[in-house]
């Protein structure tokens, strides 16, 4: 347990907690919606704290992260919670376990220097902070990448973009890259399937970016709720708007959780989605969850050259020279070698 970073004390030993956009007023003794974050005595803790449910080597394409040293390993950690209820979460046994089992906390001790020195020992070039919303873990992945950096490892966020602005301003520093989910472009989805907001979510992409983080934006297509052209145009126009070299990867949706009453996203949707993205101007915009069906690889924006061949999660050529197209010269945006 570990006394949380931003939050206020109020009245009556409640505190006011600022780590994301839900700002949850805090009476003593409870705790706030991600289940996670709890008030003792007027002050407020992070029960997660070293307290990891999943420890992971994966490709850094599995975040999806395509700008980002592709190729490489990425050691990913997670503890329990979140403060999204998403109600077609991949993750729900995890990211929803604090309140399904009547707020328990689970997970293996660990602290910083076994996170860094295991990442290390794999020859990963990046952790990364991920499966739930790592927000919630705020605390221990921000002394995991402080001294990640420390030993020349980079740090990479998959997140929900919910966190407060505070935050974001606090984390940039030591934060090499970041995948935001934009879940769709209306308050109506944000409200009834995450118990969410949207507008956080684009400030967030925003502030991101213009603090020099790299972001690459990811969409869970569903069929019904937010695969119209107008919705996915409207996501598009935003990212380009923001910077047109972001990546936006349009993936597929399977029936999981409490969403079953949805069928899985056909190719064709994906198809489009990747159409309208390209047609609004952005320069990279990318179909997954589908491997082997195209739209992986990426492609020079001024000359159309195969830069990067990738196979689901893996990497088949890779043309880039220094992070510019051998044929034309065009640089091209994102973390490179």
């Amino acid at each position: 347990m570990q006394e949380a970073l931003f939050y206020d004390q109020e009245k009556e030993l409640s505190v006011l907690c600022r780590l994301c956009h839900h700002n949850c007023h805090i009476k003593e003794g409870r705790r706030g919606i991600c289940g996670v974050r709890e008030n003792r005595q007027g002050k407020l803790y992070s029960l997660v704290y070293g307290r990891l449910v999943s420890e992971n080597i994966d490709p850094i394409e599995k975040k999806p992260l395509f700008h980002f040293l592709p190729g490489s390993k990425s050691y990913s950690i997670s503890t329990v919670g979140c403060n999204f209820r998403c109600a077609h979460c991949q993750n729900y046994q995890i990211s929803q376990y604090p309140h399904a089992h009547e707020g328990e906390i689970i997970g293996r001790e660990r602290s910083p220097e076994d996170v860094v020195n295991a990442a290390q020992q794999a020859n990963c070039r990046s952790i990364s902070y991920t499966y739930v919303e790592p927000t919630i873990f705020y605390e221990f992945a921000y002394d995991c990448a402080v001294l990640a950096h420390q030993r020349g490892i980079k740090n990479v966020f998959v997140s929900n973009g919910y966190m407060g602005e505070e935050v974001t301003r606090h984390l940039a520093p030591v934060l090499d890259g970041i995948n935001i989910d934009i879940k769709a472009f209306s308050e109506k989805f944000y409200h009834q399937v995450c118990k969410a907001r949207l507008q956080p979510v684009l400030d967030n992409v925003r502030l991101m970016r213009r603090l020099g983080v790299w972001v690459e934006v990811t969409t869970l297509i569903i069929p019904g709720w937010n695969d119209s052209d107008d919705e996915l145009g409207r996501i598009a126009a935003f990212i380009k708007e923001v910077d047109p070299a972001i990546p936006w990867h349009v993936t597929a949706f399977y029936p999981t959780y409490q969403m079953l009453d949805r069928p899985p996203t056909p190719v064709a949707t994906l198809r489009k989605a990747r159409k309208i993205g390209l047609a609004a101007g952005l320069r990279h915009v990318y179909e997954g969850n589908i491997p082997g069906e195209g739209g992986e690889s990426t492609y020079c924006p001024a000359c159309n050259a195969l830069l990067l061949e990738r196979f689901g999660f893996s990497i088949g050529r890779n043309n880039l020279a220094d992070g510019r197209c051998p044929s034309c010269g065009e640089k091209i945006a994102g973390v490179w070698d």
